[in-house]
């Protein structure tokens, strides 16, 4: 499945000169290619002067808005393509396969993420529950595109320009970034993101369940303990889990093993069947096999390749 989101149908009005200043800050702040950090904490800047091949990564909560290029993001199966001025949002830690489809020296591919801490998503709900999210019930991916507005542009922008005015930051950029996440939390979806920060609701349980498999995914899994856990019968669990991630919790647990395998095998000397073990991988046949289906390679020719690109 694919789901697409195109800048054409945002209004112009206004548009396009707060994305030419965007587009100035972006190069400015991020001169090369790369994930540029920024001294606002929360936000990096990321560039890229070509298309790029896939990036596995274990993406955490956060907003990214694309100001140009296109890019291409999977979860499992899925995909989802967004281009400039449209947002991803990513409410629960997932692991996620992207690329760069459009990008060229001229014209590069210019991206902003911000972190989203489920704990403030939390307090501001209590702040602004006078007023509230839509109302709509939500049983999607723990993933969306949507449009960006002239509301959460205009906050992104203000975010932006505090990079031109360091000492402002510190008063300043939290202001901003409430506005923000209040923005999100107001739109179509905010739906999605209440019930990732309120305690109790099951998607709530179902962020718990990927929290523990993040820091256990080397352990041996029991889908009744870890049902037990969250105070959800299995059935239950599965159900949400796959309605969250789109994978079952055996499967969200082998993506994040086989992707600390690789971060491994490129940082570390050890072979490929100690790092197999690590994971808690039985066999090194065992982990072969599925580093291959992941990754469209063996271990030890992935990373030859890996190395060769860096060099």
């Amino acid at each position: 499945m694919t789901t697409s989101i195109s800048a054409n149908a945002l209004p112009q009005d206004g548009i396009d000169v707060r994305r030419a200043e965007l587009v100035s800050l972006m190069k400015r702040f991020a001169p090369g290619y790369g994930v540029h950090a920024t001294p606002i904490k929360n936000l990096h800047l990321i560039r890229s002067d070509h298309p790029t091949e896939d990036l596995h990564t274990v993406h955490k909560p956060g907003l990214c808005v694309i100001v140009e290029g296109r890019k291409e993001v999977r979860l499992a199966a899925e995909s989802y393509v967004y281009d400039p001025l449209n947002y991803l949002v990513v409410s629960v830690t997932l692991p996620l396969a992207g690329k760069v489809i459009e990008a060229s020296p001229d014209r590069p591919y210019l991206c902003l993420r911000l972190d989203i801490d489920p704990a403030q998503i939390c307090r501001l709900i209590a702040d602004v529950s006078p007023i509230g999210v839509p109302g709509v019930k939500t049983t999607g991916r723990g993933l969306f595109l949507d449009r960006i507005d002239a509301p959460l542009l205009d906050a992104v922008l203000r975010l932006l320009r505090l990079l031109e005015t360091p000492d402002d930051i510190a008063t300043l950029a939290p202001l901003a970034q409430q506005e923000i996440f209040y923005r999100l939390l107001r739109g179509e979806q905010g739906q999605r993101l209440h019930e990732i920060a309120i305690p109790d609701t099951q998607t709530h349980r179902v962020s718990r369940a990927i929290e523990w498999l993040n820091n256990h995914y080397a352990e041996p899994l029991s889908i009744e303990n870890l049902a037990q856990m969250i105070n959800l019968s299995t059935s239950a669990l599965h159900h949400r889990f796959k309605s969250v991630t789109a994978m079952s919790p055996l499967q969200y647990q082998k993506q994040l093993r086989l992707q600390e395998a690789r971060r491994l095998l490129l940082l570390e000397n050890s072979d490929v069947s100690s790092i197999g073990y690590k994971m808690g991988y039985e066999s090194p046949s065992q982990f072969s096999r599925e580093y291959s289906r992941l990754f469209g390679a063996s271990p030890s020719k992935d990373i030859a390749r890996l190395r060769a690109q860096a060099i």
